[in-house]
């Protein structure tokens, strides 16, 4: 019996070098996932951080039909008495023509997007104010900001440049102001204002002829996650109006669906490593069949029978899935951190949101530890079939 062992422990250790070929297949395999993962759902992420901090809010709230004719302070003032709610701002937006003079010469863009904020409630329910990286964010009736893309569109407007802008009012006339560009807003992937013009929301209203005219309510909550318990809350509160009540990735649905198809494509390319791992573990574990004939030969002679030598090469299945998940995660888990820890980005781009999907996490290792036994299966049958006589003669 001691020889017996003696073999086993053999047979199992005495080609490091091909099982730690195995476990690298299978830690690659994790990590190639563990990338994947912390990149591309992580700039998805990034994108619906930036929409709902920039634009939506937690909850946005508009009208099914024309404008929100109730009053801004109002509706403020309902959605801060819930609790989970931090803030609450008015928007109001339309297209403009802009033309600004720039080294004498008349540089004009149309198609612009022009939006109203309220200036003091803006800052508390949004960090678009925080992506003006020159000057300083709307704080008075006759000043705009402009973003980088429509100020380099303008000839090269700067800080302290006028503007003229002209809006098509509710009755078809052409209302024109002029306004001092007093900051320029940069956010990395343009999901801020880079592509518009911000003023206050009162001025909008009068180029428009909108007086008390809201397009939108932008909510910002202190937990995102009650998102949809506030977004159901309001819509009972206010039954006969029609109102429309979305979360930000309901409400930025068509602007997320292709990035989600794109994610699901690229998490099918990692579980396809996954695989092309449990195809190198069968093919080592083939050729350490193949290396251990004798083993297998003496181990059959003395009395071994087919299913010791079944459950020493699954146990060796088993060893190769383990420390391959467990050094694969604990890989991953690193990379993770570090990209949380450095906020990566590429290429100035969105900085990446990273989070900890521990199921996710542990789904990927448990799958990687079945598929390295289930890659054993087959060579584990090979080695049960080798007759000692027929083991013996190969040596």
């Amino acid at each position: 019996m001691d020889y017996r062992i003696k073999l086993a422990k053999r047979m199992l250790f005495n080609k490091r070098g091909s099982l730690i070929g195995a476990i690298l297949a299978v830690t690659v395999g994790i990590l190639v996932i563990h990338v994947n993962f912390v990149i591309f759902q992580g700039l998805y992420d990034a994108f619906v951080r930036d929409i709902r901090d920039y634009n939506t809010g937690d909850v946005i709230v508009t009208d099914e039909f024309d404008f929100i004719d109730k009053s801004d302070q109002s509706l403020i003032r309902w959605f801060e008495r819930i609790p989970d709610v931090k803030a609450a701002t008015p928007r109001l937006s339309t297209t403009s023509e802009m033309n600004m003079t720039k080294n004498g010469k008349l540089v004009e863009e149309s198609r612009i997007s022009l939006v109203g904020v309220d200036p003091f409630n803006d800052v508390r329910a949004s960090t678009a104010h925080t992506t003006v990286s020159d000057g300083s964010y709307v704080f008075s009736r006759n000043s705009i900001v402009l973003g980088s893309t429509v100020a380099r569109d303008l000839g090269g407007a700067q800080v302290g440049d006028s503007v003229k802008v002209l809006v098509v009012d509710r009755w078809g006339e052409d209302q024109i102001r002029r306004f001092l560009v007093t900051g320029i807003a940069n956010s990395p992937g343009g999901t801020g204002f880079d592509y518009s013009g911000v003023i206050h929301i009162d001025t909008l209203r009068d180029m428009m002829s909108r007086n008390g005219d809201t397009g939108s309510f932008m909510v910002k909550l202190h937990d995102s996650s009650a998102s949809t318990e506030v977004k159901e809350f309001f819509l009972r509160s206010f039954p006969n109006d029609d109102f429309i009540a979305e979360t930000t990735e309901e409400a930025s649905e068509a602007q997320l669906e292709g990035f989600r198809s794109g994610i699901a494509m690229i998490n099918m390319v990692g579980y396809f490593g996954m695989m092309s791992s449990a195809f190198a573990v069968v093919t080592i574990q083939m050729m350490l069949v193949n290396g251990k004939t004798r083993e297998i030969g003496v181990m059959r002679s003395i009395g071994a029978k087919r299913k010791d030598i079944l459950i020493i090469f699954i146990f060796q299945g088993m060893i190769i899935g383990a420390i391959g998940a467990g050094v694969g995660t604990a890989a991953g888990l690193g990379y993770t951190f570090y990209a949380k820890e450095t906020k990566m980005s590429f290429a100035g781009s969105l900085e990446l949101e990273v989070t900890y999907n521990w199921e996710k996490i542990i789904q990927t290792a448990l799958m990687s530890f079945s598929l390295a036994i289930i890659a054993s299966l087959y060579p584990s049958y090979r080695a049960t079939k080798l007759l000692p006589v027929e083991a013996m003669r190969t040596v």
